[in-house]
């Protein structure tokens, strides 16, 4: 069994334009003649790796500790993409990929989803799209694609790192933290190849 990380350090991540940039504020420290260490953090619950809910683009949407943990336990697929992403790609993936695996589907590279994939992975009940970028779609316009992959209930795993990774059939485990009425949350990714 091999594990690969494909979560950012939250510390140091990569920060969606206007976003809350990550603290950390060591409280007390053993080295400064304290009994303990202890650390707080403050950031946004779309930093680094992370999850968006439903409940981020849509009104009565899912909030995090709603959505059932199937979505991000289980076999997944690791495809590799550069480019816009379209309905065609989208069409192509799910037929030439087999079983469980096309529940979760992860888009190694620079890549954009676009609108019209979105619909194509909506209507099949994909559990969960994941990409390296901190958010899907365009980068200037993201909100229709997180419109239609979230109405559908459709998780979002955003801000992966799959560079290591070769395309290719894993189990995935991407737990986010469970923080109730959330949009988001970050999360831990791994992969697991038998």
């Amino acid at each position: 069994m091999k594990i690969y990380d494909i979560t950012q350090e939250l510390t140091t991540c990569t920060v969606y334009p206007g976003d809350k940039t990550p603290e950390k504020e060591q409280v007390y420290s053993i080295e400064k003649g304290d009994l303990y260490n202890l650390t707080n953090i403050s950031l946004c619950t779309h930093n680094g790796t992370h999850v968006d809910a439903p409940c981020h683009f849509i009104k009565n949407g899912n909030s995090i500790e709603n959505i059932p943990l199937e979505k991000f336990i289980g076999p997944c697929c690791v495809v590799h993409h550069d480019g816009d992403f379209n309905a065609q790609h989208a069409t192509d993936l799910l037929a030439n990929v087999n079983g469980d695996v096309t529940k979760r589907i992860l888009i190694k590279g620079n890549v954009t989803v676009m609108a019209d994939a979105a619909k194509v992975f909506a209507d099949k009940g994909i559990y969960l799209i994941g990409n390296e970028s901190q958010t899907i779609g365009p980068k200037n316009a993201p909100m229709e694609v997180h419109k239609i992959l979230l109405s559908e209930n459709v998780v979002l795993l955003e801000g992966i790192k799959l560079h290591h990774v070769l395309p290719g059939e894993y189990f995935l485990s991407a737990r986010p933290i469970n923080i109730a009425g959330s949009d988001g949350s970050p999360c831990r990714a791994v992969l697991i190849e038998f």
